[in-house]
């Protein structure tokens, strides 16, 4: 399955946008749109595997952010509601209307921000990994749980993580107290949109009471745990593409029922 890959300008700032979809017809209207947000100094490769199963059901579009990815950032940070509003303008750009925000990591920042700001676009979110665990903030403590995580990440992922903090170092330190700071707790409280939590059984970054009380914290919310560590997607790409898929189609039954309701 060959991917478009085309890079869109908003505001001047560049969005690579890498777009699959079932047989190629990447420029089919297929609702919704599954959106991928990497974590911070990643890019899209880390969402090769389940990019792939997920896109034999749904169109989707693995995002790079500005400074991530080799693209430039213009030597600036960016707070999460700005890649929010950048992802949000760029794949709607490209004919999306309905979408599914699926982050990993920093990623489900600006998934939980992208809902917020445009609920008219964002019809649920998927948060894989969620950080920042609002009682253990410190960047010594998440330091220390990407360090265990390396121990647990199989080769290929070690590589990508590897080489993908080489070329995007200078946004890595850029984004890493915005990413510290969000509060996820109040930013997931107040969504209106049904909200999932994946996370690996392993995760030693996000931990299993966190991703409870996060899940617990949203007004739609549910949580799944897989085998796997942080990166759990590539672990678990066909597990984590069904749930997102049984996730829209109960979505799709509960939004019928309530029609026929009114």
């Amino acid at each position: 399955m060959r991917a478009l890959v085309e890079t869109v300008q908003v505001d001047g700032h560049p969005v690579r946008l890498r777009t699959m979809a079932p047989a190629g017809r990447v420029r089919d209207s297929f609702a919704p749109t599954v959106v991928l947000v990497h974590g911070i100094g990643m890019s899209h490769r880390s969402f090769h595997r389940v990019q792939t199963a997920l896109s034999r059901t749904h169109r989707t579009v693995s995002v790079d952010l500005p400074g991530f990815g080799g693209l430039p950032s213009g030597r600036r940070r960016f707070e999460e509601l700005e890649y929010a509003d950048l992802v949000v303008r760029a794949v709607t750009a490209r004919g999306a209307e309905d979408v599914v925000v699926l982050g990993q990591s920093m990623g489900t920042q600006i998934a939980v921000e992208a809902a917020l700001r445009h609920p008219d676009v964002v019809s649920s979110v998927v948060l894989v990994g969620p950080v920042v665990d609002d009682r253990r903030r410190s960047l010594v403590r998440l330091a220390a749980g990407l360090g265990v995580d390396v121990l647990l990440e199989g080769a290929r992922m070690n590589a990508i993580v590897l080489s993908d903090y080489l070329r995007s170092m200078p946004q890595y330190l850029r984004e890493l107290r915005p990413m510290r700071n969000f509060r996820m707790t109040d930013g997931v409280r107040a969504l209106t949109v049904p909200v999932l939590v994946i996370r690996g059984a392993q995760d030693p970054v996000a931990k299993h009471d966190w991703a409870v009380r996060l899940a617990a914290t949203a007004a739609r919310g549910a949580l799944v745990e897989l085998p796997g560590p942080h990166h759990v997607q590539e672990h678990q790409p066909v597990a984590v593409a069904r749930l997102v898929d049984e996730f829209r189609r109960v979505q799709t039954l509960e939004s019928a029922r309530d029609g026929v309701a009114l």
